[in-house]
């Protein structure tokens, strides 16, 4: 069980405290969970637990799988998740790794977390050139054609990422958007390989960007950080140069989870 004080006895769990520990059992194990699986982990009654999941989908906290029989955390819990990382304490933590990246590599840095249409952006700090793109925190950016997006996918089991390609046409949002599942699900093997992603002009005509992954103490993504900048000024080799800080940032960001 996720809350580890917790035995797995019912008469263990407050009743005031079941629906609490069940949504951290899901948020836990970050994947879709069956309620077969929560009735085990938490050593409740078939009924109580059922009670408790219909319960959190009904208010928003947990959210049907592809399949329709597994739950995921609903947009109420993940902007729970998103307000909780965002308390004035970890920010201020953050915002000073980032500021430090940001000028170090004279570009935008963003820290960006996966939702359920997209990438969102929880943090940046902009470039001092006076040529920059304009994304502000809380904007939200496809999976397929972005850095950050790509490396969110590279960490989808197969049956989950072929449900995300193929659940709707992807869109073209530039001439140089990829389209194809298929060519997609490529590279994203080659993206889980190296641990970095890029975007060529994908998702806005002339940007390019890089990102790596934010990985929490059991190798999961929790969030990733991206350098983006005009072509005009950098290149993509240029952006994929500073993987080094890039990455050593990241670190420094995971501790701070």
């Amino acid at each position: 069980m996720a809350a580890g004080t917790l035995d797995k006895n019912e008469g263990q769990i407050p009743t005031n405290l079941r629906l609490l520990v069940l949504l951290e059992e899901v948020a836990c194990r970050g994947v879709a969970v069956k309620p077969a699986e929560m009735i085990e982990a938490m050593g409740l009654p078939k009924p109580t637990v059922h009670r408790l999941m219909q319960t959190a989908e009904a208010e928003g906290f947990l959210q049907r799988d592809l399949d329709g029989r597994a739950y995921g955390p609903g947009p109420r819990l993940r902007q729970l998740a998103l307000n909780t990382m965002s308390s004035e304490h970890l920010r201020t933590g953050r915002l000073s790794i980032l500021k430090s990246v940001a000028e170090e590599l004279g570009e935008t840095c963003n820290l960006a977390t996966p939702d359920r249409e997209g990438m969102t952006y929880l943090d940046r700090v902009e470039t001092k050139w006076p040529l920059r793109i304009q994304l502000p925190i809380g904007t939200q950016v496809p999976f397929h054609c972005t850095a950050s997006g790509k490396m969110y996918l590279s960490t989808l089991k197969r049956s989950t990422l072929e449900a995300v390609l193929r659940a709707r046409p992807l869109e073209a949002v530039t001439g140089k958007t990829c389209t194809d599942p298929d060519a997609i699900t490529a590279e994203l093997g080659a993206i889980a390989g190296r641990g970095y992603s890029t975007d060529d002009e994908e998702f806005i005509d002339g940007m390019v960007a890089v990102a790596v992954p934010v990985r929490d103490a059991r190798g999961r993504l929790l969030a990733t950080l991206s350098v983006h900048a005009p072509v005009q000024r950098r290149s993509l080799q240029d952006l994929t140069d500073f993987l080094p800080c890039l990455q050593k940032a990241a670190r420094e960001l995971a501790n701070l989870a």
